[in-house]
């Protein structure tokens, strides 16, 4: 993997953790305009693209673990980035099962 493709996986990485912290809100029970009560999201709801999401985070994370070199030096902090995004997106998916 050459530096501007690691430079692209940590980019996603931050995005990926930002995105987290922008949909766990968005996922909360909001009042609707009629003056109705709050109503949660039924509990079998799905979130496909935060777990595509996890699911493409953690083979990103196996590649790096088992390369045979260290990126230039960024593969600590690459993996460390990945850890990162994966604990914000399944508090996200915790969140919305509250």
């Amino acid at each position: 993997m050459r530096a501007t493709s690691l430079a692209w996986l940590t980019a996603i990485v931050l995005i990926s953790a930002a995105a987290a912290r922008l949909v766990a809100p968005a996922m909360a029970a909001t009042r609707p305009v009629t003056g109705q009560p709050l109503v949660a999201a039924p509990k079998s709801e799905r979130h496909p693209e935060i777990e595509r999401a996890i699911a493409a985070l953690e083979r990103a994370k196996a590649h790096l673990q088992h390369a045979a070199h260290d990126f230039g030096g960024h593969r600590v902090e690459a993996i460390a980035a990945i850890d990162k995004a994966l604990e914000q997106l399944r508090l996200a998916l915790q969140y919305d099962k509250k």
